[in-house]
């Protein structure tokens, strides 16, 4: 089994000049971008061009490490200090379940862990210290 932390950051709107400012000030190396105007548009809820260039999900190599960046645009209102989470990656769905359980334990749960297009257990929760920490197992077992 293989757990890797990854710390995460949310941006309001920024994330596309935050990749820039880290490529340089980090010598970062962009490894992916997905922006919310290259996902399927839900008829219901268009987006402006300006919320199709906002990055859904970023990730920078710098050096044997990752640092991964979306803008935070669509759930509850962004409050600055808190943008940064850290990612919990394990390669073992039932570890990642463990991980969720025991986190969320006196803490509270903001999306439930459960299988989506990218993972087969992916949750976020923040932890009765006010830590949150987003859980993504990596592949089926």
């Amino acid at each position: 089994m293989s757990t890797i932390f990854i710390p995460f950051l949310e941006m309001n709107g920024s994330a596309n000049e935050a990749i820039d400012f880290y490529v340089k000030a980090l010598d970062a190396k962009v490894g992916y971008t997905l922006r919310f105007g290259d996902m399927q548009e839900n008829p219901e809820s268009p987006l402006s061009p300006e919320q199709k260039n906002l990055i859904n999900y970023a990730i920078l190599k710098i050096g044997d490490t990752e640092l991964q960046l979306s803008d935070h645009f669509t759930r509850s209102n962004y409050q600055k200090g808190t943008q940064v989470t850290i990612v919990i990656q394990t390669d073992d769905k039932d570890q990642a379940t463990r991980y969720f359980e025991a986190l969320k334990e006196g803490g509270q749960v903001n999306d439930p862990l459960e299988a989506n297009f990218f993972s087969p257990a992916y949750g976020n929760v923040t932890d009765k210290f006010g830590v949150t920490f987003r859980i993504l197992a990596t592949k089926q077992q």
